[in-house]
């Protein structure tokens, strides 16, 4: 019996949410009493660096160019059996959702997606607590198979670098051939993607022209956060479509979300609701979003948003 954890790369380095799987994965393997193993596909640099996370070993499946849910599917599968495992973690990421279907077919295992707690229970019956309903409410669901797949909510736990390098194994499976083939790839550089940001600073129709953005990357930049906005604006074409947050955009869960001008429409905040700390600033004391926020200022964000980029400056300054 094992937990395994399929940590993802993104041009040959592990992302964040990976590293977080594979603390969530090293932390369900101790409340079972078993080790973590992780599981690696295609190229990765230093995949034994995943040893500091919590993994005992790290099986690494090479040769595996473009991402292929049919593939990736079948060696997660693989490995599962070849380690006995009684669990399978993945991040809840588009890769992770494409694939944990078809693991669990495989595996004939149950699956739960888009968990944000450790297990309790033991292998056979297994309980995680998920977000339902753009986590409006809260459920628990029980796993009777002998195996359990799950994939994990970003910002569930923060990646605990605990320890050394763990040893590499290169295993090899037989692989469907790929249906895909991927002819480009273009990527945002420069910024943390919003599915793993912890700070993100975002703004709506609020700003009243795109001129205006100025204010909010000032305090995005101050807060070292990764800026989004809601779907007018991007429609709009105010800002890339890659910054539209909430239920037809990117859903997150950062540690903090400052939303700006942004009215609160519940399509956005299925979005953003599962954010540890919302901070929502608005000129109209009315404004839905101020039933979700922690905290709220009511006023003319172009007088707010300086003035508090002034505060955190200087906060800075003196620490």
């Amino acid at each position: 019996m094992a937990v395994l954890v399929f940590a993802e790369t993104a041009k040959n380095s592990f992302k964040k949410t990976a590293l977080e799987a594979v603390t969530y994965g090293a932390k369900a393997a101790a409340s079972l009493g078993t080790e973590c193993i992780a599981l690696v596909i295609g190229d990765a640099d230093n995949p034994a660096q995943l040893g500091a996370y919590g993994a005992s070993k790290v099986l690494h499946v090479g040769g595996v160019a473009a991402f292929d849910s049919q593939v990736y599917a079948t060696a997660v599968a693989e490995a599962a059996k070849q380690t006995g495992a009684s669990l399978v973690v993945m991040s809840h990421s588009s890769t992770g959702k494409s694939i944990l279907g078809r693991i669990g077919v495989k595996l004939d295992a149950g699956t739960v997606p888009g968990v944000n707690s450790l297990p309790s229970g033991s292998a056979g019956s297994m309980t995680f607590g998920k977000p339902v309903f753009s986590g409006k409410a809260f459920a628990q669901v029980e796993v009777s198979s002998p195996i359990a797949v799950v994939s994990v909510m970003g910002n569930t736990l923060p990646p605990e670098n605990t320890g050394g390098d763990a040893p590499v194994e290169a295993v090899s499976y037989t692989l469907p051939a790929a249906k895909i083939r991927v002819k480009s790839v273009e990527r945002v550089e420069g910024i943390t993607p919003l599915p793993e940001a912890e700070l993100v600073v975002s703004a709506g129709r609020g700003v009243k022209d795109p001129g205006n953005w100025g204010i909010i990357e000032q305090l995005a930049d101050t807060l070292h956060a990764t800026t989004a906005c809601s779907r007018p604006v991007a429609d709009a074409g105010w800002r890339p479509h890659h910054e539209h947050v909430g239920q037809t955009g990117v859903a997150i869960r950062p540690n903090l979300y400052i939303a700006i001008g942004i009215s609160g429409a519940i399509q956005h905040l299925a979005g953003v609701n599962n954010s540890k700390t919302i901070v929502v600033i608005n000129k109209d004391p009315e404004a839905p979003f101020f039933k979700a926020a922690d905290y709220g200022v009511v006023g003319d964000l172009f007088d707010v948003v300086p003035k508090l980029t002034e505060a955190i400056q200087k906060y800075q300054a003196q620490h």
